[in-house]
């Protein structure tokens, strides 16, 4: 298979299946409160410790913050918490924010540990990319890794990005900078609520 066909091919599913629920406002609040009974209460889900490291309330708190600055695009901005094949939530994922002025939109997905390397974080993206698409504003789909990262990088293989530069994160570092065009191909597929793409 050349690169380009493997570029063109329709983004079908993988063998895991994922569904998205939002992590509101409300819902991201708890977590920082460490209220994990509460949080998944208002998600409807149950959530794990996963949602309560530091790691994670730093994201809480910086996309509050950014809900809270800019409400208009807080659809964007809100979590979703991805929820596997046996109905365990095996991690997060979203956008970093609308899309620019250009046209590009920032994903970022992160599975827990026990779910790595079973095709989770392959759904995940997939059901991104779909997402992506079927927003009318969006041209352009940005992911920032790790270069150490090699399980993240391997599953943006055959998705058409192409690493396109890199970028100091203040809380990440050194990350290498990938795109890829937004893929109208196939039909967009929403799991769970018909609501625009949450975010985050």
């Amino acid at each position: 298979m050349t690169e380009e066909t493997e570029r063109l091919r329709p983004l079908t599913r993988s063998p895991r299946n994922v569904r998205f629920v939002e992590l509101s406002g409300e819902v991201m609040s708890a977590l920082l409160d460490g209220d994990l009974a509460a949080a998944g209460t208002t998600a409807g889900v149950t959530l794990t410790e996963y949602f309560v490291t530091d790691r994670a309330r730093w994201l809480w708190r910086f996309r509050l913050g950014q809900m809270a600055a800019d409400p208009g695009r807080a659809r964007w901005m809100a979590r979703q918490a991805v929820v596997g094949d046996e109905g365990l939530v095996v991690g997060h994922a979203g956008f970093h924010g609308p899309p620019d002025e250009v046209g590009t939109v920032e994903i970022g997905y992160s599975i827990a540990p026990p779910f790595r390397r079973r095709g989770y974080a392959r759904s995940t993206l997939i059901e991104l990319l779909r997402r992506a698409a079927a927003e009318p504003a969006v041209v352009t789909v940005r992911a920032t890794i790790s270069p150490d990262n090699v399980a993240s990088l391997a599953t943006l293989s055959g998705f058409g990005f192409a690493r396109v530069g890199e970028q100091w994160d203040e809380e990440d570092g050194l990350e290498l900078v990938y795109e890829a065009p937004a893929r109208r191909d196939s039909p967009a597929r929403w799991e769970g609520s018909r609501q625009s793409p949450g975010c985050g």
